[in-house]
C-alpha cells in the first residue's frame, strides 16, 4: 500500500504541474515559438509540427523526475 500512495502523491504534482504550465500557456508566448518548430501555412491547411518544443518540454520533464525520485 505505501507504493500507491507514493504513486499517487507523484501523479498529484504531475497534474499540478501541468496545470500551471497550461495556465502559464498563454503568458509565454515562445513557448511553441522556437526555431526548430515546423510551421506550414497554406490557403485551406495549415502543419504544425513543435519539434524543439517537443524537445525542450521532454528534458525540463525528465530533470523533475529526476529530482523527485532522488
Amino acid at each position: 500500500m505505501p507504493d500507491l500512495g507514493k504513486l499517487l502523491i507523484v501523479l498529484g504534482v504531475v497534474l499540478v504541474a501541468l496545470g500551471v504550465v497550461l495556465q502559464l500557456s498563454g503568458k509565454l508566448p515562445w513557448l511553441g515559438r522556437i526555431p526548430g518548430d515546423i510551421r506550414i501555412e497554406r490557403e485551406n491547411f495549415s502543419l504544425y509540427v513543435p519539434i524543439t518544443t517537443s524537445i525542450v518540454v521532454s528534458t525540463v520533464l525528465s530533470l523533475l523526475f529526476w529530482l523527485f525520485r532522488r
